[in-house]
Formats: C-alpha cells, sequence, structure tokens
C-alpha cells in the first residue's frame, strides 16, 4: 500500500480529497501518490500568504537567512535520497540527479548570503541643486507582495528552489506550483521549512495543483508577482492575461555552440565535440539551453563532424538509476513521439541522420542531423529532447548571423581563443548569456540567468530575482546637516 505525499499548506501537511499517482518514465512504477489541494484550501493558502506579507518582509534579516541556511544544510544532509528520487520521478540519469540537489544546495546557501546584505539602502544627496538643501534619499527595497512561483518538470528540484529561495530572502510570501509531472521532489523543500523556526505562518505554501487550476491562481489580484518557467507559449499567455502583474518569465531556447576558425586544434576539436555530446543529451536534452545547434566554420567543420557524431554514440543511455547512465528517458512517451516526429519531417525534408533517430517508449536516441532546411520545426522550435543539428558556415559574421537567426535568444556559446572575438560576441549576439570557450549550457546558479526575444523577461539568479520580486522606495529626509 503506498502512502499519500501530503502537500504543504501555510507552513503545515494536508491532504486534500483527491489524489494523483506520479511514475516513472523509465519503467512505468509507481513513484508515489500525491495529495490534491480542495479549491477551499488552495484559497486558504493564498490568504494565509496576502495577510502575512507585511509580517514576513518586517521579519529580522538573521531569521530569514537563518531559516535558508538550514535548507541548504539539510539538502546536503539529504543528497543522495533526494537526488534517486528525481531520478525516479523525472527519469533524469542518477548523476545528473546528484548534480541536480548540489546546485540547490548552492541556491538557499546564496539566498541567506543575500538575505543578510540585501536591503541595505544607498544614500543620495540632494542638495546638489538649491532646491534639495538640506534634504537626502535614502532608496531601499521592499517586497511586492505575494510570490507565484510555478516550476517545470525539467529541474524538479534546483528550478523550485529558484523560486522559494529568493521570495524567502526578500522578505516575500510564495505560493510554489510544482509541476504535476514531479511534484516530489519540490514537496521535499517544504519538509525542510517546516523544520526551520521564525519565519511566519503563511509565509510558504507548495501546493500541487493541476494545471487547469493555475488561470484562477493567476488572475487572483493577491498575488501580484508570477515568477513562471517552462514553455513560450504558456509563459507569454499568462503575461498577457494579467497585463498590470509583475511577471518573470524563463522560457525556451534554441541553444547554439559556435566553433569558429580559431579553436583548430586536435585538443580543441576534441574537447568542443566531447562538451557538445554531453550537454546536447544531458538531462535527455530536457534544458533550455542545451546545446541544439552546432554552428561550424568551413575550416573545423570537416574535422569537428566526425568527431561530434563519435562523442554522442559514446552516451551511455538506459536505466537512469545507474550511475553509468548518460541519457536517460525523457518525461513521458508523448515526449519521445513529438521529437519522433520532428526528427521525421527534418528527414523527409532533406536533412542527414547520422545517427540515432530511434524511439523506444519514451526514450529517444541521441541523434545528430545535417543538411537540416531552415524552416522544419526542429530549425525553428526547441526540441527539448537529445537532437543536435550541425551547420557549416563561412566566417564570424555568418556564424553570429547564423545564432541571431532564431526567435529565440537563451545562451549561446562560443569556442575561440580571442578575446576581441569574444567582446565582439558579447555585443552581436541576441541571447542573455555568451559562454566563451564552451557549450551554452553552462549556468552558475548566482549569476543573472534569462533569454531575450521570445526567451523571456526578467532574470533569476537569486539576487537578481530578489530584484524582480521587490520595488524601489525612497525616503526623503529633510531638516538636515549635510
Amino acid at each position: 500500500m503506498t502512502s499519500t505525499t501530503a502537500f504543504w499548506l501555510a507552513g503545515r501537511q494536508v491532504t486534500g480529497e483527491d489524489t494523483f499517482d506520479v511514475t516513472s518514465p523509465w519503467d512505468g512504477r509507481l513513484v508515489g501518490r500525491v495529495g490534491v489541494p480542495t479549491d477551499a484550501q488552495v484559497e486558504e493558502a493564498v490568504a494565509a500568504a496576502y495577510a502575512v506579507r507585511d509580517e514576513l518582509a518586517a521579519t529580522p534579516a538573521h531569521v530569514r537567512a537563518a531559516a535558508l541556511d538550514h535548507v541548504s544544510k539539510r539538502l546536503a544532509e539529504r543528497a543522495e535520497e533526494i537526488a534517486q528520487l528525481i531520478s525516479a520521478e523525472n527519469g533524469k540519469p542518477l548523476k545528473w540527479a546528484r548534480g541536480e540537489v548540489g546546485r540547490a544546495v548552492s541556491v538557499f546557501r546564496f539566498a541567506a548570503e543575500e538575505a543578510r546584505r540585501f536591503n541595505g539602502g544607498e544614500a543620495q544627496r540632494l542638495d546638489t541643486d538649491a532646491g534639495g538643501q538640506g534634504r537626502l534619499a535614502l532608496t531601499r527595497r521592499f517586497p511586492k507582495g505575494v510570490v507565484l512561483g510555478i516550476a517545470p518538470f525539467n529541474f524538479p528540484l534546483n528550478l523550485c528552489a529558484h523560486k522559494v529561495a529568493p521570495a524567502i530572502a526578500a522578505g516575500a510570501p510564495i505560493i510554489l506550483k510544482p509541476a504535476p509531472a514531479t511534484p516530489l521532489s519540490g514537496l521535499i523543500l517544504g519538509e525542510l521549512l517546516a523544520e526551520t523556526e521564525g519565519l511566519p505562518a503563511g509565509s510558504w505554501s507548495i501546493l500541487p495543483v493541476a494545471n487547469d487550476k493555475m488561470p484562477a491562481l493567476v488572475q487572483d489580484e493577491r498575488l501580484p508577482v508570477i515568477s513562471f518557467t517552462g514553455s513560450e507559449k504558456v509563459g507569454y499567455a499568462i503575461m498577457d492575461s494579467v497585463p498590470r502583474k509583475h511577471c518573470t518569465l524563463e522560457l525556451g531556447g534554441n541553444g547554439a555552440a559556435v566553433v569558429l576558425a580559431d579553436w583548430a586544434s586536435d585538443a580543441d576539436l576534441d574537447w568542443a565535440a566531447n562538451r557538445i555530446a554531453t550537454f546536447s543529451n544531458y538531462q535527455g536534452g530536457q534544458s533550455c539551453i542545451s546545446v541544439q545547434r552546432v554552428i561550424a566554420d568551413a575550416s573545423v567543420y570537416d574535422r569537428l563532424l566526425p568527431r561530434v557524431v563519435a562523442a554522442v554514440e559514446a552516451q551511455v543511455t538506459g536505466d537512469p538509476s545507474d550511475a553509468a547512465t548518460d541519457v536517460g528517458p525523457l518525461v513521458s512517451e508523448d515526449a519521445a513521439k513529438r521529437v519522433e516526429s520532428w526528427v521525421q519531417e527534418a528527414v523527409e525534408a532533406g536533412a542527414t541522420l547520422l545517427t540515432g533517430g530511434k524511439r523506444e517508449g519514451a526514450s529517444y536516441a541521441p541523434t545528430v542531423l545535417t543538411d537540416v532546411p531552415a524552416d522544419v520545426t526542429i530549425s525553428c522550435e526547441e526540441v527539448f529532447g537529445p537532437v543536435l543539428t550541425v551547420q557549416k558556415v563561412d566566417g564570424e559574421a555568418e556564424a553570429f548571423a547564423a545564432v541571431n537567426d532564431s526567435k529565440y535568444g537563451l545562451q549561446a556559446g562560443v569556442f575561440t581563443h580571442d578575446v576581441q572575438v569574444a567582446f565582439r560576441a558579447h555585443r552581436a549576439l541576441e541571447v542573455g548569456g555568451v559562454v566563451v570557450g564552451d557549450v551554452p549550457s553552462y549556468r552558475a546558479d548566482q549569476m543573472p540567468y534569462g533569454g531575450a526575444k521570445q526567451s523571456g523577461v526578467g532574470r533569476e539568479g537569486v539576487k537578481f530575482a530578489m530584484d524582480d520580486y521587490t520595488y524601489e522606495r525612497v525616503l526623503v529626509l529633510t531638516g538636515l546637516a549635510l
């Protein structure tokens, strides 16, 4: 008999009237059963968060920091258990799940550090004009209100951490909605937060509500800040439905890795090929900064391509619970069927399939395509699967133009040794981040992270999310002897 995992309502564990099953994408086994909040329980959580917003904003920094430090410490202590849970419900290979837990440990640690130094304020003399004589402005940041955090399935712990930790650090209550496919990892955060002391009741709730309940939460005027990570279609539908709310959207990508002419030694090309192969397939390609496109200068293309194919074929596929596995299943069989159909469309339109292209259940073999027409789906959209396209270009300008020839602009990687090229890439590429000497898939959890064009608005990364959750308020002091 499988017990039901309770959800978290205003800091306490509660079960609803219904449950739903969480199953493994790898073998379909039951991973857990989760309670579903009723409409009345959702209302109670929102009302509690709204009622406590001023109290949490006024809670001393050391109290909020101590709670965040505690979660970081406990995640580290339970790291292996949590990694196995992530792997089970998500299908993520254990090696990558362990890395995800380590990142979440850092996110909560960063948030504790930021809570201690955030909002120190900035003083500004106003007597630079005669009318401001004797006046001083002090600018500080204050929470906009309750945050609605909506997290995706692909990083079911760390992307929940990126919603919860900055909110608590900034003094903003949060309602977290984890992805329906992977709620168990997010609910773990509730266990650890419940062990802390000093946060007012109502500061946080974790509600595994169905997606069809999301519009009511999005529209609720008591939730003025929405932090969403997920698909472009859903993200912009949220923003369009609430134009007066503050929305942070971390959406899709079409990650490009550019290999330029000066990256030409055997060691250079081996490094690039191995990094490209690894990060086009990690998480089953289900990362918005996974490598989807390789754009190679003609002078290195013929030497790079066979290396990429060999490195992709060397990826170990199979059971995600096996520590040796590099590539596990996608989140569902439907997701794998979608990837399969996009590859078939490309091949029928004239693309050359060099390796992969086979599906078994929810698993899709690591795949490399060349000669891909620019107008097929796999060229235009985010594949979110283990598929890589490789194209040849002539020179830096053509390479950068190819990167920008996308509606997305999340991150790009540029393999070059030339610092001048690096700065030109930083200026020319229409993306939120440029990674030099590596693939676009690098993310440090403390750095600003987000995109341009259809890849979203706003930035994650603890300090930058805190900025999004707060606004500046100025205090003018009069009659001072400055």
